[in-house]
């Protein structure tokens, strides 16, 4: 995919109905991070799919064809650019999420079950104040973020932290001694990650998007279903599921503690 692909690619994948791509379409095109491909025919995209490099591990999305030109092998044939590409960056690694209609490729190509997502929603509040431990990001909070995020992922999201942590993207949970204990950070096509490592600590995070958000709309969180504790904690406070979706890998692991994930950039880019 070129800069160029970008907006024709996420026009067909809207027309298909899987909303819109345009900001992220055009975010990956561009990203050095990121590896994105198309298939085309007769000077239409027909296909796409993406993968993002973090570190040790890659996430493949947007795996998409056009209905016209399913059962051709574009699927396949896209997927197999996608591992290739975390292949020649050397990750031990690929993880992703899969469509009910997607998850029999992904098996047949060596992806396996390891958890699956489970999404919940809440309403936004009207009123009240969010904990006073939680701020406006500052540069200076970048590494500490980062290290954050890295024991929590097993992934090195720093280039992601870094494209989109601003003080407008993104909270912080500040500790009495100045450390960071958690945080948020937006996506511009509106995905949050989410980490934050004590459950109470969460809450209050969660709480704090919820105040901001306001009643007219929804906040939504991220969790993956071996975080029982967690999940029993939000459906306590009045969250509800939304869906859920397996996440595959394919390969060995790092270290990750997926108690401390509470929200996601995207289940494309991680």
């Amino acid at each position: 995919m070129t800069p160029a692909d970008a907006d024709p690619t996420a026009e067909a994948i809207e027309r298909s109905g899987w909303g819109s791509r345009q900001v992220k379409m055009r975010f990956v095109a561009g990203h050095p991070q990121c590896r994105a491909f198309v298939a085309e025919a007769d000077g239409a995209i027909v296909g796409s799919g993406v993968t993002t490099i973090n570190g040790l591990v890659a996430w493949i999305g947007t795996i998409w064809v056009d209905p016209a030109w399913r059962g051709r092998g574009l699927g396949t044939a896209l997927t197999q650019a996608t591992i290739d590409a975390g292949e020649a960056a050397g990750c031990q690694a690929l993880v992703l999420v899969a469509t009910d209609a997607g998850r029999p490729l992904y098996e047949r190509v060596g992806f396996d079950v390891q958890a699956h997502y489970r999404i919940l929603e809440a309403p936004g509040l009207a009123g009240g104040e969010a904990d006073p431990r939680i701020r406006a990001f500052e540069p200076s909070d970048l590494a500490a973020i980062a290290a954050l995020d890295a024991g929590a992922t097993g992934e090195d999201r720093g280039h992601l932290l870094h494209a989109f942590a601003s003080p407008t993207t993104t909270r912080c949970l500040e500790q009495a001694d100045g450390s960071l204990a958690g945080f948020v950070v937006r996506a511009p096509w509106g995905g949050g990650a989410t980490i934050v490592p004590d459950a109470d600590d969460a809450l209050a995070v969660l709480t704090a998007r919820r105040l901001a958000s306001g009643p007219e709309k929804r906040v939504r969180a991220g969790m993956v279903d071996t975080n029982r504790a967690g999940i029993e904690r939000l459906l306590a406070a009045g969250w509800t599921d939304a869906w859920s979706a397996p996440r595959l890998i394919r390969g060995e692991m790092p270290d990750w503690q997926p108690n401390a994930i509470w929200g996601q950039f995207d289940h494309a880019v991680g």
